[in-house]
């Protein structure tokens, strides 16, 4: 994503986060209305309940005219999924995507997980490898010279699961906008990446396939699917990098409770 790097103040940062949280409590509402036989437009109506409740808005809903306030994808849609009447059977795997804006300022994150209480043993590891992907990102931004520092940090799990990062599906800055420069690819690219400096937000957002990691756009010009029908995953985190540190802004504990595992200790901006 080509473009000038906005650099926040750590004031703004700190409304990011207000919006981050918000992002969190709607996730947490979708994926409670993701049971089986229920249809996936009840999540997003969930997630649109608890945005509309905070006073904020979404930031996908009407974005280059997408019609739904998450995106929900399932089993081989890998990202951008149009809520509908389709209804959630035992053991689907699906990623929610949601954002939302608090005067100005952007949130933006993403959870996978399995319907109901039987899973599919590969379609757990999937889950799990994404989840311990994008934590091994953040981890990495923390002490991170470049993007491609994050960048390698994801890959490094990735093929350790046996698994393949989506082609030419990346994550982003966030700040004012959405997606904002610079990019963040999920595995190793060549040349000189960004120098990561306070006053950067960055989405970080691992999209995981079990097979190829080619991929088609459905007919509805949204759904992204793996291009050989296998199962994916989806998670995503926005993290402010300033003077002291790091902080996960769409987690309410600035991602404390993962990151100890690595050894880091988030600083509230």
């Amino acid at each position: 994503m080509a473009g000038r790097i906005e650099l926040k103040t750590r004031e703004q940062m700190r409304v990011m986060a207000q919006a981050g949280v918000i992002v969190e409590r709607a996730l947490a509402a979708a994926r409670a209305a993701c049971v089986p036989g229920a249809p996936t437009l009840a999540a997003d109506a969930a997630a649109a309940g608890v945005i509309a409740e905070a006073g904020a808005t979404s930031n996908f809903l009407g974005y280059h005219g997408y019609p739904a306030t998450v995106c929900i994808s399932v089993n081989d849609q890998v990202v951008h999924g149009i809520p509908s009447d389709r209804r959630l059977a035992e053991g689907d795997v699906v990623s929610i995507d949601c954002g939302a804006v608090v005067r100005g300022w952007h949130g933006d994150s993403a959870i996978s997980f399995i319907v109901g209480d039987h899973a599919a043993p590969a379609d757990a590891a999937l889950v799990d490898a994404t989840e311990r992907a994008l934590w091994a990102g953040i981890a990495a931004l923390a002490t991170a010279d470049h993007v491609s520092d994050v960048s390698a940090a994801v890959e490094d799990v990735t093929d350790a699961a046996g698994l393949h990062a989506l082609d030419g599906y990346v994550g982003h800055g966030i700040g004012t906008a959405m997606h904002m420069a610079p990019d963040v690819p999920n595995y190793r690219t060549r040349g000189r990446s960004p120098r990561v400096r306070p006053g950067m937000c960055l989405a970080i957002e691992p999209m995981l396939v079990i097979g190829t990691p080619e991929s088609a756009t459905l007919n509805d010009q949204w759904t992204v699917v793996s291009l050989d029908g296998s199962r994916a995953a989806h998670c995503e985190h926005s993290i402010a990098v300033h003077e002291d540190g790091i902080w996960v802004l769409t987690a309410a504990d600035g991602g404390a409770a993962r990151l100890a595992a690595h050894g880091i200790v988030p600083a509230a901006p």
